[in-house]
């Protein structure tokens, strides 16, 4: 039964609910979301979906709290938080909704929930803290959704539900760019396998864009790949291939003569007419046509492959 209602707790807020909502609003746009704590609204009901609140997780009954003695764990033994049982009851019907091809779905959701919602749900039960992240901890999104919340001696009555909806707002365009993300990656997997086939043993890999290919690259085991080349607006690009998914170490960087150097001057360093741009990382480079992206890339292959 569609939900009239989709009930949360009143007061402040925090990312599961918030996210949660998201999910929600998005299947059941004309429900109006209850912020309360009333017992007329957080007992369970067959026009409405409760969550973070209420003190029980009950699927068939559309609550879906976490606060409870006794609350649901994952398999592996680690918390939820209400948006990871809102995420593992509607979350592939949220993506299906999406438009996301049905193909997607079911590897969108996991790595969904392993890279996204899993980490809000330890963070909201104090299984993991924001410190993790060093630094940047008070860029986290948890912390900066937080920070919304109205200053302690703010006396409008209503400023509370006009930050939640302010909030709703933010955390819906860093959840749909999230799931876009993940979605134009895996599109983009189809294209580079492609590709990769497409070259054979050549040292660089050419795409008919800029797209997402460093997992597609790994996951084709094509290990002699170095270097990829692709159009950008008006000029070609040359980039490096990392190594591995984490860290920025390259399996082979441009050569060191070119770095930092611009137009005329990399002209002339690594003689290739229209060569433009070489970052002073030697990572990515840049030329005004793909004869001289190409003529590039055979440069920094020669020289990669000669160090090596």
């Amino acid at each position: 039964m569609i939900p009239d209602f989709l009930v949360t707790h009143s007061g402040g807020f925090h990312a599961d609910e918030l996210l949660s909502s998201v999910i929600l609003t998005r299947l059941f746009p004309k429900a109006r979301v209850v912020r309360s704590r009333s017992p007329e609204w957080i007992t369970p009901a067959t026009d409405r979906i409760i969550y973070d609140v209420g003190g029980a997780y009950d699927a068939d009954a559309r609550i879906f709290d976490h606060h409870q003695r006794g609350a649901p764990l994952r398999e592996d033994g680690q918390p939820y938080s209400s948006f990871g049982l809102i995420w593992k009851h509607y979350g592939r019907d949220y993506l299906a909704a999406t438009g996301l091809p049905e193909a997607h779905v079911e590897t969108i959701f996991a790595s969904f929930d392993a890279s996204f919602v899993l980490p809000i749900d330890l963070m909201d039960n104090g299984a993991m803290s924001p410190s993790v992240a060093g630094p940047l901890a008070v860029l986290t999104l948890p912390v900066l959704l937080e920070t919304l919340k109205p200053v302690f001696d703010e006396q409008d009555p209503e400023a509370l539900e006009r930050a939640f909806g302010d909030a709703l707002a933010i955390a819906r365009s860093f959840l749909e760019a999230k799931i876009a993300g993940s979605a134009a990656k895996l599109r983009a997997e189809d294209i580079v396998l492609k590709a990769v086939a497409e070259a054979g043993e050549n040292k660089v890999l050419e795409l008919p864009m800029g797209m997402p290919f460093r997992s597609a690259v790994m996951k084709s085991g094509a290990d002699h790949l170095l270097f990829v080349v692709h159009p950008r607006d008006k000029d070609w690009c040359l980039a490096g291939i990392r190594r591995a998914n984490e860290g920025f170490e390259l399996r082979a960087d441009l050569p060191s003569a070119w770095a930092g150097l611009t137009n005329g001057e990399l002209e002339k360093a690594c003689g290739v007419e229209g060569a433009s741009f070489c970052h002073n990382g030697r990572f990515i480079a840049a030329a005004k046509t793909r004869e001289a992206i190409l003529a590039m890339a055979q440069i920094a292959v020669k020289e990669a492959v000669a160090t090596q």
